[in-house]
């Protein structure tokens, strides 16, 4: 099996596991593209200047669709398959904000953020199945609370590394936690209440992203979804139990069987009871 076809796995949540064969190859380009923009706004031997004039470059060949280039190859899938270009070009916003390092300063910043970085690949799966408009809103929180938490699992090593840090500032300010803390080989008592309030609002986004998996009419994409349901839910309980400035999260194989079981079942559960109304 050539790497095109192999599922994709970030960090920890998948991408392509469930998905029809036909469909990876198109997600491993979109995949690769963001991952190239990606490595040029964290890349820390580039100016802020420099990282810019990259990613406008690759704007430019997206929109060219210059065919030796990831982004002009994308370019010609995204037209082969009616996608719209907002899809590419949002991510490159979100990442032009990080070569810019902007500090976050309340938590409605944060979600704008994420409506850049993490939404675009929501609707991109939703629309590369045809899915209903109607499913982009939930997938947006979704999509959110995996960015979230990112954020949180890297949080050490975008402050101390990266010199860059998406905590908002009013909640900082509000259990007085500063950069330094975060610096730390373990977390100050202050930071745990940071992290946990934060935890708790994405607990409560869960809550509303869950219409997700009644809206989408695609067994396999449902699937797929469900199991990053799981998987979030238990990356969830782990930051609350563990302290990630000594040691970041790590999903196990526990967890993973839990949630291939747990998608599995929404999927045929949902699809069978969808038949059920449809007789």
């Amino acid at each position: 099996m050539g790497k095109k076809n192999m599922p994709i796995k970030e960090k920890n949540f998948p991408v392509g596991l469930f998905l029809s064969p036909k469909i990876i190859p198109v997600v491993a380009s979109y995949y690769n593209a963001a991952r190239l923009i990606d490595d040029i706004a964290d890349n820390a031997n580039l100016s802020c200047d420099e990282k810019l004039v990259q990613l406008d470059q690759i704007e430019k060949d997206f929109f060219a669709q210059t065919s030796d280039t990831v982004a002009g190859e994308l370019s010609q899938i995204f037209s082969k398959h009616n996608l719209s270009s907002g899809l590419f070009t949002d991510l490159l916003e979100a990442f032009r904000r990080d070569a810019k390092n902007q500090q976050i300063e309340i938590w409605e910043q944060l979600l704008d953020y994420c409506r850049y970085s993490a939404a675009p690949v929501g609707r991109f799966l939703l629309a590369l199945h045809n899915e209903n408009p109607a499913t982009y809103l939930p997938a947006e929180i979704l999509c959110t609370i995996l960015q979230i938490v990112d954020h949180i699992q890297d949080l050490k090593f975008d402050v101390c590394e990266l010199r860059r840090c998406y905590i908002p500032s009013e909640l900082m300010c509000k259990y007085n936690v500063e950069k330094t803390d975060i610096c730390l080989t373990y977390a100050t008592p202050q930071l745990r209440l940071l992290i946990d309030e934060m935890v708790s609002r994405l607990e409560h986004m869960v809550k509303d992203a869950k219409i997700l998996l009644r809206l989408i009419k695609n067994t396999r994409l449902k699937t797929e979804v469900a199991v990053i349901f799981s998987l979030t839910n238990s990356m969830l309980k782990k930051i609350k139990k563990g302290d990630i400035i000594a040691t970041s999260p790590k999903l196990t194989k526990t967890d993973w069987a839990k949630a291939v079981f747990y998608g599995l079942g929404v999927g045929l559960f949902l699809r069978t009871k969808s038949c059920n109304i449809i007789r």
